[in-house]
């Protein structure tokens, strides 16, 4: 069979989509580096809040953000905190405090800070080089002192509890 210049044009339009397609790489940036052979598993306990200073839907957020971050950034099978996972992570909420940041001319405060802190234990069952006990993480964010607290918290929360969600991510599977 002889090959016409547009015959062979028109098979290389049609084959260079399919091998590009075909040897394309995915890549996933999420940071962790878990090694799949060994580590099929994790447990996550409810952390509950023992600070001084305790707004009930903290817990909440926090435990769903925690779970969620491991569930959607790794093949990692959650499993209940009673059974014997590869990885285990438990700890406590143990602040929630609200202090003065600035003070206006006048003398009354012009910006107060919220801070969320979290003690974290780690254990990984196949590496145990890699545990940890009782890390502390946290976040803050700042707000106009002319706001209440009740009315800047639930955005507040939302995003420190991602920001200390992706702390203990990168601290437990990414080996940052």
């Amino acid at each position: 069979m002889v090959w016409t210049k547009k015959a062979a044009r028109l098979a290389a339009l049609l084959v260079v989509p399919v091998v590009v397609i075909a040897c394309s790489i995915s890549y996933k940036f999420n940071g962790s580096s878990i090694n799949y052979d060994k580590v099929k598993s994790i447990s996550i306990t409810d952390f509950p809040i023992k600070s001084d200073y305790v707004y009930a839907p903290l817990a909440t957020k926090f435990n769903e953000d925690l779970k969620d971050i491991f569930i959607r950034q790794t093949r990692l099978k959650v499993l209940k905190p009673s059974q014997n996972a590869d990885l285990q992570i438990d700890g406590t909420i143990t602040g929630y405090n609200q202090y003065n940041q600035a003070v206006s001319a006048s003398g009354y405060a012009s910006e107060t800070k919220l801070t969320i802190t979290v003690s974290v234990n780690f254990v990984n069952n196949t590496n145990h080089a890699e545990d940890f006990t009782n890390k502390q993480f946290s976040a803050f964010r700042t707000y106009d002192s002319s706001q209440l607290l009740t009315a800047v918290q639930d955005g507040l929360i939302a995003e420190m509890t991602k920001e200390i969600t992706d702390q203990i991510f990168n601290a437990t599977v990414a080996n940052w």
